[in-house]
């Protein structure tokens, strides 16, 4: 399987600002779902929920590089680019399909959590291995 997972979409008129350009909220709602995606593909959901545990998200960032707009086919990557005893950044970029612009890339520091404490915990290994890490040299 590709560690950098894609995801195709047109940009609905509904998610535009008052500029008509995709709003920056849009943005950071399909890094969620493209996250969840590649999570669920991997079985990394599967095996978070499996040992009562769930993600939940430290820091956003975000860098604006070009308009999008309505019509516009996108596509996003994202990858996992590290871990640590209970965090794991992931990295997402938007690229205009047409003439392959760039027009955002984020990451996301994401928290492993117990669901019952709501405390950080240790990532199990077998959930590290659900993913390939692509390191900052590769992308």
């Amino acid at each position: 399987m590709d560690p950098i997972f894609r995801l195709d979409l047109v940009v609905p008129p509904e998610v535009l600002d008052g500029n008509r350009h995709v709003n920056n909220v849009a943005y950071v709602q399909w890094m969620q779902e493209i996250a969840i995606q590649h999570s669920a593909i991997t079985g990394c959901t599967r095996m978070t929920q499996a040992v009562g545990a769930t993600w939940v998200v430290r820091t956003h960032r975000i860098e604006y590089l070009s308009p999008g707009f309505a019509g516009d086919s996108l596509t996003i990557l994202t990858w996992v680019a590290s871990f640590r005893k209970v965090r794991s950044l992931r990295r997402y970029k938007f690229i205009r399909s047409s003439d392959q612009t760039l027009l955002a890339e984020g990451e996301t520091d994401w928290v492993f959590v117990d669901s019952t404490t709501g405390r950080p915990r240790g990532i199990p290994e077998e959930i590290r291995n659900s993913f390939t890490i692509v390191p900052d040299k590769l992308k």
